[in-house]
């Protein structure tokens, strides 16, 4: 059974789950109705992070642009353009064991494409979440709803897995951010 997390929450993933190592990362959201001449295009995304919560390289970004990561830890399953039907909008699939020695956080965001031009935010969004599965047992073994904190934000910091005494746990971050997708490179050090 799934833990339920509350923003800011952690847990550890791998103590209690020995021989846990790869993952589905799944997102999934709802567009509220709205006015809007332009259709609704969440992305996901992976930031894999150093010791100064910082990529170390451009390289350490996966999104729609850089589906997997060289080391073959973090892979996007691919964009998802409306958000339509149930289930998970978008996915990653995480194996900790190939995930770099240097890397101590892997840092999960979503992000309105073109927010600005289209005048769109996550106050339009609905029924958001993360959830983490062990892709063995496709078992759901964290879940955190983001609820409705949000209005003019156009990206958002989920969760992140890191490293905690040779452990990975989970922590249900959910913060917002203005700037979309650029305003995240700049955070994480990506050259845009």
């Amino acid at each position: 059974m799934a833990v339920n997390l509350r923003k800011g929450q952690k847990v550890d993933l791998t103590k209690g789950n020995p021989g846990l190592n790869k993952l589905i990362v799944g997102l999934g959201w709802d567009v509220n109705r709205y006015d809007g001449s332009s259709d609704f295009d969440l992305d996901a995304s992976a930031f894999l992070l150093g010791a100064n919560g910082r990529v170390t390289s451009d390289a350490d970004f996966i999104f729609y642009g850089n589906q997997k990561h060289y080391s073959d830890s973090v892979e996007s399953t691919g964009d998802n353009r409306s958000g339509a039907g149930d289930g998970d909008d978008e996915q990653l699939l995480v194996d900790l064991s190939l995930v770099p020695a240097n890397i101590e956080k892997i840092a999960f965001v979503v992000t309105i494409y073109d927010a600005a031009e289209r005048r769109q935010n996550f106050g339009m969004v609905s029924n958001s979440y993360i959830r983490v599965v062990d892709q063995n047992s496709n078992q759901e073994l964290i879940r955190f709803d983001l609820g409705e904190d949000f209005s003019i934000e156009t990206a958002i910091v989920v969760g992140e897995l890191y490293r905690h005494n040779g452990e990975w746990k989970f922590n249900a971050v959910g913060s917002g951010f203005q700037g979309g997708l650029e305003a995240l490179c700049t955070n994480f050090g990506v050259n845009i």
